[in-house]
């Protein structure tokens, strides 16, 4: 590791798209990361990256099982904490929640929501005794507060993550540990080429740019309310917005220094590659929609037989 004397930032999850992006804000931080993740081989080219400054460590939080196997090699490390960070998500695809059945809920919330609940009870402990800085942060996904149209399983996965965060961060007091819930709103930009083309969308550095700042606020007296609501318009993610959090309690995000960073490894994409802006169940669930709004006004015709039923 280098000489920097700050504590390494626990990072779950530090090989998805999210993760990716807050190891790389750490990094350019000059923070050491403890990274975590159940690919050994993704997790061996993340570390390349940057060897002096990333611990790798093999590992799940799928269930107790795994998260007591991960606590154990934390505590062998001997390493204060400078944190921890939960990017834990697992993929889905598009669909209506009654066109699936109930198995696919339960495959969502054993993806979504009981690996955030096997780290915080095996985890938590870890940081309450080993912690510097002793600030869990949660990455929650869209649908937590509204349902996403097209994802209703993720959105009632989501919405289970934001009620897990508001019982944990009240149970975590007694162990003197913080917990938060960044809750981002919309479908990440997981293609640097492309935000330009969806400004609306977040991108992985900056989500990793505020939970960096969430962190840091561990550090002063104030409180923060166990939600905070990404802000897509604030630069590099700086500040919260919405009646949960009040924006004057986290700090600025200064620039980065000029440095190498990590690559996201997104995929190659331009911005003429328009049909990635709209995934096809957005479209097809949008089709369903409108042809549900329009079919009591209009008989069905040989020109209606293409759209979904």
């Amino acid at each position: 590791m280098s000489g920097t004397s700050l504590p390494p930032l626990l990072v779950l999850g530090a090989t998805g798209v999210v993760g990716r992006g807050v190891v790389q804000a750490a990094l350019v931080r000059d923070r050491p990361v403890i990274a975590v993740a159940r690919d050994a081989g993704a997790l061996a080219a993340l570390q390349a990256e940057a060897p002096d400054r990333i611990i790798a460590v093999a590992g799940s939080v799928a269930d107790d099982a795994a998260g007591a196997a991960l606590a154990a090699r934390l505590r062998a490390l001997d390493r204060p904490l400078g944190g921890v960070v939960a990017c834990v998500c697992g993929r889905a695809a598009a669909g209506a929640v009654l066109d699936q059945p109930a198995d696919a809920l339960r495959r969502r919330l054993d993806e979504d929501l009981l690996p955030h609940l096997a780290a915080a009870r095996h985890l938590l402990p870890v940081l309450a005794t080993r912690g510097h800085n002793r600030t869990w942060v949660m990455v929650g996904g869209p649908g937590d507060a509204r349902p996403w149209a097209g994802h209703g399983h993720r959105s009632v996965g989501a919405a289970a993550l934001r009620m897990m965060a508001r019982v944990l961060h009240d149970e975590a007091r007694g162990q003197g540990v913080r917990v938060h819930l960044l809750s981002v709103g919309g479908a990440v930009c997981d293609r640097p080429a492309l935000a330009t083309a969806r400004p609306d969308r977040p991108s992985a550095i900056a989500i990793g740019q505020q939970v960096l700042a969430l962190v840091d606020r561990g550090h002063h007296p104030q409180s923060l309310p166990p939600v905070i609501p990404f802000d897509t318009a604030a630069p590099g993610g700086s500040t919260a917005s919405g009646h949960e959090a009040d924006p004057s309690t986290l700090p600025p995000v200064e620039s980065p220094p000029a440095r190498p960073s990590l690559s996201l490894k997104c995929g190659a994409a331009t911005p003429t590659d328009r049909a990635d802006l709209l995934p096809e169940g957005c479209q097809q669930a949008a089709r369903r929609l409108l042809w549900g709004l329009l079919a009591p006004l209009h008989p069905a015709s040989p020109q209606d037989k293409d759209l979904p039923s």
